[in-house]
């Protein structure tokens, strides 16, 4: 029997964030999560660069030397952060966290620095088996604070280390056998800051790995979604090698995706390629080192686009988010939001800054639904309705909240016209048909 990876990968931007700086990988060979820091678009560019460096590891079946070849590519990619850091010194202060899993079959190397986590349920024991680069993780070993105490411990997402390119670091590495049966859950500090220790272990018992994945998303979004949080959960499966089926459809497989930030709120399933049913074959033989130096060509690339992309989707996020707009949000509520409607190449150009009753606002405020707006502001509001800054945006709600008011209040006549219709004139105002009985203006 071989033994092969079966999993399920899944990323959220949280309830908070206006982007996702993790980024993830998952293959037959290769799991990994990484956490970007920096700010802006910085997060992004390092675990972008960090997760490209490692992506040629799950081209070919991994011989004996797991730890080596997870710390040259750990090594590689933060010499690359190095290089953008001097190109742009704008980039001095990103980094990123990283957890990964290099899978060889009946062992697998682990590579961990910073504070995003591997854990193992084997046999109904469910453990952590990576240690964090944390500050209270410091605390804890030093006993000055207990585990119940660092879940709420205001400085939690403080990383002692990180990849941050001008610093040799090594990443802490292990060889860890695996046994039929066991699960590995790797996850970004998104999901254990805010989800318990004996929930997770609950939720890893969950059979369906992609229904675990979600669940975990799901209970990190309820605990209030403060930060990205990115999940694989992964199986170690005994599989059959078929000799028979030699040509098995592609269109059954999933293809594998990474490094991905899904912009969205909602999560997004990540489907990930599967190792097909067949014997696994070695790598033709070659001279000269070309495959190693092809990996790498390709490794330098990828990292360049997504660097390119990352750098475009921060740039239109900052041009969007000096504009303000008045528009509809959750449940219909007339909201004010920072940016402009749409997206470009997957960024949203927009986030919610608050709903219609501002904070400060007395406890009798009432939310205002878009369903009690006149047919003007109604429109305005569909369409997002733009204003110069938050203070405009305000009193543009507070009008329309009490020039609807009137309108509610006022007496209406019916119209004496048949068979018209409201239309709109020139100025955007709505004009009425000869016919009709216009509400008193002074009403």
């Amino acid at each position: 029997m071989t033994l092969a990876l079966k999993y399920a990968a899944r990323s959220d931007r949280g309830l908070h964030r206006s982007n996702n700086e993790d980024s993830v990988y998952a293959g037959p060979h290769l799991l990994a999560i990484a956490d970007g820091m920096g700010g802006h678009a910085a997060g992004e560019v390092a675990s972008k660069v960090v997760i490209a460096a490692l992506a040629p590891l799950d081209e070919d079946v991994p011989g004996d030397d797991l730890l080596g070849k997870l710390h040259e590519a750990v090594v590689s990619g933060n010499n690359t952060i190095a290089e953008l850091v001097e190109q742009d010194p704008d980039l001095e202060g990103m980094g990123t966290t990283l957890t990964a899993i290099l899978f060889g079959g009946g062992r697998l190397g682990l590579v961990n620095i910073g504070d995003s986590r591997t854990y193992l349920l084997r046999d109904g024991q469910f453990n952590q088996i990576t240690r964090d680069d944390s500050f209270v993780q410091s605390l804890l070993d030093e006993g000055r604070i207990t585990a119940e105490e660092a879940l709420t411990h205001p400085q939690r997402s403080l990383v002692l280390r990180a990849l941050v390119g001008h610093e040799v670091i090594e990443p802490t590495l292990q060889v860890r056998e695996t046994r039929t049966g066991d699960r590995y859950l790797l996850c970004s500090d998104g999901l254990s800051d805010v989800v318990g220790t004996e929930k997770l272990a609950e939720t890893m018992k969950i059979p369906d790995r992609q229904a675990c994945a979600d669940k975990m998303i799901e209970l990190a979004l309820q605990g209030g979604g403060p930060d990205n949080v990115t999940v694989i959960v992964a199986d170690v499966v005994d599989e059959e090698p078929q000799v028979t089926q030699a040509f098995e459809s592609s269109s059954n497989r999933l293809q594998p995706v990474g490094p991905a930030t899904p912009p969205a709120r909602q999560p997004v399933a990540m489907p990930a390629k599967q190792p097909p049913q067949a014997t696994l074959q070695q790598p033709s033989p070659t001279t000269n080192g070309k495959p190693k130096k092809r990996g790498r060509r390709i490794a330098i690339t990828v990292a360049a686009v997504l660097v390119l992309l990352a750098l475009a989707g921060a740039a239109i996020r900052y041009i969007a988010y000096t504009n303000y707009y008045v528009g509809v949000g959750d449940a219909g509520e007339i909201s004010v939001f920072q940016g402009v409607r749409g997206t470009v190449l997957g960024v949203e150009l927009h986030r919610k800054v608050e709903g219609s009753c501002a904070p400060g606002d007395n406890s009798s405020c009432k939310p205002l639904r878009v369903d009690e707006l006149g047919t003007p502001n109604k429109t305005k509001a569909n369409e997002g309705f733009p204003v110069n800054d938050l203070e405009t945006a305000r009193k543009t709600i507070s009008t329309w909240r009490t020039e609807d008011q009137k309108a509610d209040d006022c007496p209406t006549q019916p119209t004496t016209g048949t068979g018209t219709t409201t239309t709109t004139g020139p100025t955007g105002a709505p004009s009425f048909p000869a016919g009709d009985t216009q509400t008193s203006p002074n009403c």
